[in-house]
């Protein structure tokens, strides 16, 4: 059994290549280690420190476990969770896709939504982890959220989405990160986009490789993070005519006529 790696002081990642040995940071944990998909806390740290400040409502429209909760508040910002299936008291039950908030209310966005069907995480009907990617209803139910996200951001605000591409063996492979971003820059204007590596457990399961070389497919073994801007609508400020840029009114000199030397 492998030892676990030591957690490293948390700084901000300088590259668009991301990655930290631990799902958690610190001493306590953020979120729940058992929960299925928990987005690593230390994402969520580097984007909040920096696109945000104690003045913005932090908002996650598929908060899960509550990693988001968690990092919003040890940074000392105000955050709401939502969630189809709420695992704490302090996540409200709403859907992604309606949720109870004002508009341009939230200072930022961050969302980690189901990766089509891999996991189980709720049996309500709603829930978006029940739609394949195979399908078009996942996309039409993504960019729902995506409109709702965009209704709840402040104009110049910023959203992270992170999210991993589909391969299901027999039936293919589904580039989410692709199809998801083409329907954020409907809305949204790109600042970046990330390349997290994955630490997986099944990434080191013998069997899990071996299905992989034997069946000339690829394990996951990164997600994406695209980090968008809502565009500022507001109007932009009328420039006072500068008194050293007048036009010059002067008489236009003097233009030589035929046969002169100019």
């Amino acid at each position: 059994m492998k030892p676990r790696p030591q957690k490293p002081n948390l700084t901000l990642q300088p590259t668009t290549l991301w990655d930290y040995p631990s799902q958690h940071y610190g001493k306590e944990q953020q979120g729940d280690q058992n929960y299925k998909g928990a987005t690593p806390s230390y994402i969520i740290w580097n984007l909040l420190q920096r696109y945000t400040t104690k003045k913005d409502l932090i908002i996650d429209p598929m908060a899960g476990s509550g990693t988001t909760l968690d990092v919003a508040r040890d940074l000392g910002r105000k955050v709401l969770g939502y969630d189809l299936g709420p695992t704490r008291k302090d996540i409200f039950r709403a859907d992604a896709r309606k949720l109870p908030l004002e508009d341009s209310k939230a200072g930022f966005v961050f969302i980690d939504p189901p990766y089509s069907t891999h996991i189980e995480y709720t049996d309500d009907p709603r829930c978006i982890g029940k739609l394949s990617a195979a399908g078009d209803e996942y996309y039409q139910a993504m960019d729902q959220v995506i409109g709702e996200i965009h209704r709840i951001l402040k104009p110049g605000k910023h959203m992270g989405l992170y999210v991993s591409d589909s391969y299901v063996k027999g039936k293919g492979f589904y580039p989410l990160g692709f199809e998801l971003f083409a329907l954020m820059r409907k809305r949204f204007t790109p600042i970046d986009i990330v390349a997290v590596t994955r630490h997986n457990k099944t990434l080191d399961m013998g069997n899990y490789r071996s299905a992989a070389e034997d069946g000339n497919f690829f394990l996951r073994g990164f997600n994406y993070l695209f980090i968008m801007q809502k565009p500022d609508t507001a109007p932009p400020k009328r420039q006072r005519n500068n008194p050293s840029k007048r036009p010059d009114r002067r008489k236009p000199k003097h233009k030589p006529q035929s046969g002169q030397r100019r």
